[in-house]
């Protein structure tokens, strides 16, 4: 038998280790681990830990995995409000503020920090752990969301003294993280988050923890609260101790005395406001010593020491046209802004996202509002505002549909949720999309198979569904008939559709447009199942099993895969002679396995999904950051910033030719 002591010491050990790779990767940004070394030390942790469950500890890192499903969230009063800032929006109202601060008190310095657009927490440690996290809530009570909290890599469990203290911060979803998320929705069918601040707020009121594990939220800390304890006289002194703790301190912080710099100050802000990968908002400054603040005082919102300096929006004017709606293969209904066509940031739009019902009566949009349109993240065209001052005294108010702008069907909200739903399974609208989502590339990738050419043959009635496209092999002649539609366009279209049948399972699975399931989990779906002949028996036990599944994705597999009409579909796919196998098993190349590879550029023979796929299969560790734990960079055509950082790293460079080889043994 093991000596209990002995395994103890593993565990402690394993979780040292850990805790040092989340430290360097998160918030010195300097991995010497990589991944492959970081999951091995997590499943021997995980191993280890319900082996000997009489060494588990609430504070191990497996806690940031996630896994709790919490019933409602409780209540918790701040013991020291939580205030909010008054803004300023330009150099003449920043100088006007530092005034009145003049009035009150002589000699004094200024730390400047970023004002990250996120969500504001609160964090009590007792003797070094972690014991709550709460939101602002109203500023005096906010909501306990210590479970889900805990799941943030950047966040220590435990810190390096046992000491007991209050920070606060933000917690904020990086663009990266944001894009990923609404890639998801978007394969899913789901409506899109306006923005990372959105999603943040979204995710850290989670009831279940393991989806707040998945999105990969981070945080800055920027206050702590008992300073007094620690003695501690300003707060540049609080931000290098936070830092010395283990906590992410944001390193675009200055510290000056000349308020003359102000101006140049708020020029280096904006400039790399377009260079860090978060969303920020302004600039936040505050009066350096804390001996000051209570000479300088507050007003019962907001203390008068410190101000938040706002970017101005990068946003322009146009004029509201028209209100549409989109239907999504989910039958979800998305309201479209149709503008005037103007250039924003660099492209020109003529439709930007209204998110839903609720988004527009906050706003008080009305069809020929003058309104403001920015992209959000830099990507997505919204409607941020309206300009009330230009609106004319006619304009009705927003009044949502009620039925379906495709079929007719009434419209329903579900679960008392935000979006609108058409449920009728009939709908073309829905129809369309998803075929059009079971032919695009991340799916099926049956090239000539696009929008125009779905819907012209769903017009004539052979294409209403996925099985009717490996049916139309049978009707050439109604094709034959259709304008536009030639011999060659004929077959080459059936040649198409003849080559999606060898697709990946993954790609078949992701087609399937099952709800929660994008490509993320068809992959991993298709390491556990063969087949989709498998797939018709899944049960739920095992799912709720995979280690990135969490409860909301298992029953949403098991009741797909268990519906009556789903399972009919399965069975014509098979007989139609689509079954592809899982491409999971073992290879004889071992030359990738193990690799961090980062994959850069385009390809000739691939696109980079399918590359990721067979590294992946290879047992590679493929990721999208370059770091000095990195081995190997595949590039195509057009590689960008990735090459130039290898090359200064000494990271090897392989291009496609060579790949070609290494893949063929």
């Amino acid at each position: 038998m093991e000596n209990k002591e002995t395994i103890k010491n593993q565990i402690q050990a394993l979780r040292d280790k850990i805790n040092q790779a989340n430290y360097e990767y998160h918030t010195l940004d300097n991995p010497t681990f990589s991944d492959y070394e970081y999951d091995q030390m997590m499943q021997n942790l995980l191993d280890l830990e319900t082996q000997y469950p009489q060494f588990n500890d609430p504070n191990s890192p497996t806690q940031k995995i996630g896994g709790t499903v919490l019933e409602e969230f409780q209540k918790v009063v701040h013991e020291s409000p939580m205030m909010s800032l008054g803004d300023v929006f330009n150099i003449e109202e920043l100088n006007d503020f530092f005034l009145r601060v003049q009035k009150e008190v002589r000699d004094f310095s200024v730390v400047s920090e970023l004002k990250i657009d996120g969500l504001a927490i609160n964090l009590f440690y007792q003797d070094g752990i972690l014991v709550q996290a709460s939101t602002r809530g109203d500023g005096t009570t906010g909501e306990d969301v210590t479970a889900n909290v805990k799941t943030i890599k950047n966040i220590p469990l435990v810190l390096p003294q046992k000491i007991n203290l209050k920070v606060r911060g933000e917690v904020y979803l990086p663009l990266k993280s944001f894009f990923a998320l609404n890639n998801e929705r978007r394969e899913k069918g789901e409506s899109l988050f306006a923005n990372p601040r959105n999603a943040a707020a979204g995710t850290i009121r989670q009831l279940d923890s393991k989806v707040v594990s998945q999105r990969n939220l981070a945080s800055f800390i920027y206050t702590l609260v008992n300073y007094e304890d620690f003695a501690l006289k300003t707060q540049k002194e609080v931000l290098e101790f936070l830092a010395k703790l283990g906590f992410s301190v944001n390193p675009y912080y200055r510290y000056f005395s000349d308020l003359t710099q102000l101006p140049d100050l708020i020029a280096y802000y904006q400039k790399i406001r377009d260079e860090v990968p978060y969303d920020t908002d302004g600039v936040v400054l505050k009066v350096n010593e804390f001996k000051l603040y209570d000479d300088i005082g507050y007003t019962a919102k907001a203390p008068k020491w410190a101000i938040a300096y706002k970017f101005p929006p990068q946003a322009v004017e146009t004029k509201l046209l028209d209100i549409i709606y989109q239907v999504g293969r989910t039958g979800v209904i998305t309201p479209v802004a149709v503008l005037e066509r103007v250039n924003v940031s660099g492209s020109f739009v003529s439709r930007a996202s209204l998110h839903n019902e609720d988004y527009i009566i906050a706003k008080d949009i009305r069809i020929g509002d003058v309104v403001l349109v920015h992209k959000a993240a830099e990507i997505i065209p919204e409607v941020l505002m309206v300009n009330k001052s230009k609106r004319s005294n006619n304009l009705k108010e927003f009044s949502m549909i009620k039925n379906c702008p495709v079929c007719g069907s009434q419209l329903v909200k579900i679960n008392d949720g935000v979006d609108y739903f058409c449920l009728n399974e009939d709908c073309k609208g829905k129809n369309i999309n998803g075929i059009v989502h079971f032919a695009s590339r991340n799916a099926m990738d049956i090239d000539s198979l696009g929008v125009a050419v779905i819907e012209d043959l769903h017009e004539v009635g052979i294409l209403n569904n996925i099985l009717d496209i490996y049916k139309l092999k049978n009707q050439i002649d109604v094709m034959n008939g259709l304008f536009g539609f030639g011999e060659k366009k004929i077959k080459k279209l059936l040649a198409s559709i003849e080559i999606s049948k060898n697709r990946e399972l993954s790609k078949l699975i992701f087609g399937l447009g099952i709800k929660h399931v994008g490509q993320k989990y068809a992959k991993i779906l298709a390491k556990h199942y063969t087949n989709l002949a498998q797939l018709r028996e899944v049960k739920l036990d095992y799912l709720q099993s995979i280690n990135d599944f969490g409860q909301q994705v298992s029953q949403s597999i098991y009741t797909y895969f268990h519906n009556e009409k789903n399972v009919s579909l399965i069975n014509e796919l098979i007989s139609l002679g689509i079954n592809p196998q899982s491409t999971n098993q073992e290879v004889d190349n071992d030359y990738f396995v193990n690799k961090k590879i980062v994959i850069t550029g385009t390809f000739v023979h691939y696109s980079r999904s399918e590359l990721t796929l067979i590294l992946e299969n290879m047992k590679a560790k493929v990721s999208s950051s370059i770091s000095k734990a990195t081995d190997l960079l595949i590039c195509g055509k057009e590689a960008g910033s990735k090459l130039e950082k290898a090359e200064k790293l000494g990271i090897k460079i392989i291009l496609e030719e060579e790949l070609e080889g290494l893949l063929n043994g």
